[in-house]
């Protein structure tokens, strides 16, 4: 079955090969109404692929559902499946990483977030810098709310260093109900289980060996790493901090999240807190 627009051209071709309208129509059996028929809907969708090249151009890791949610804040709507289409035919799809298949059981998750600093998850991330300065960033994230607390970024990042920054973000949020972390050498001394006593906050360990335990955090870090670390080139160190502060308020404010039907993670935080004080008021 050969489409309206197809048998349009056809038509088209013959005539222009010196056949007359009627006859070519008749040949090709298309309409001779339809000759002078304009499409409107490449005009419409200029609109919408010129949308799309832009921001493909500022968020490069963006797949088409996000950047559809972006689209919806310039006042651009279009549906799901004309957005994937459009997506697709524009070559813009981002290359998918061939990850190995795995068969595990599926472990009941310990501790899962029920509410805003129910649960903290904390890992850290390593990169380099073009001088040859290493860097060790230190990720907090509150798995409720999927809201990056902090990002702390250093060439070495110790115990004492950890807890002044977990100290900071108790002081700004409160303090979580439990900690979610590997068995690193930073996560299980003795001088952050005995700050974390102090603090009245559990600490969860996960099993050695089992990084998806930790999965909200381990989610972010390769989100970090695929949207920043990736796609910058730090000079120096001082740099990096910048950027990759500049990064967690982007990610915080402005990125859709897909669990969170796609607010971002401040908009889904500042919900909660109207609608707790709405139940105050009520």
């Amino acid at each position: 079955m050969v489409s309206a627009h197809v048998r349009r051209e056809q038509a088209w071709q013959a005539i222009r090969r010196g056949l007359s309208q009627r006859r070519a129509c008749a040949l090709i059996g298309a309409s001779r109404c339809n000759l002078g028929y304009e499409p409107k809907m490449p005009a419409k969708n200029g609109i919408v692929i010129d949308g799309m090249r832009r921001l493909s151009g500022c968020y490069p890791r963006f797949g088409a559902r996000r950047i559809r949610v972006m689209l919806s804040r310039e006042g651009i709507v279009v549906g799901k499946e004309r957005c994937a289409r459009l997506w697709a035919q524009e070559g813009l799809q981002v290359p998918r990483k061939r990850r190995r298949r795995r068969i595990a059981a599926r472990v009941p998750r310990i501790h899962a977030p029920t509410a805003r600093n129910s649960v903290w998850s904390y890992d850290f991330v390593y990169d380099a810098c073009a001088n040859g300065q290493q860097l060790k960033c230190l990720t907090v994230v509150d798995e409720y709310t999927r809201e990056c607390l902090a990002i702390d970024v250093a060439g070495s990042i110790r115990a004492a260093r950890v807890i002044d920054v977990l100290s900071r973000l108790i002081s700004v949020h409160g303090a979580p109900r439990y900690m979610r972390s590997d068995n690193g050498p930073e996560f299980v001394s003795t001088a952050l289980l005995k700050w974390a006593v102090s603090e009245g906050i559990e600490t969860v360990l996960i099993d050695p060996g089992k990084p998806w335990q930790n999965g909200a955090n381990e989610s972010f870090n390769g989100k970090f790493r695929d949207e920043c670390l990736a796609m910058e080139w730090f000079r120096n160190r001082i740099e990096a901090k910048i950027v990759i502060e500049d990064w967690r308020a982007h990610y915080n404010d402005v990125r859709p999240h897909s669990s969170l039907q796609y607010l971002t993670p401040t908009a889904f935080r500042q919900s909660i807190d109207d609608c707790l004080t709405t139940a105050i008021d009520s």
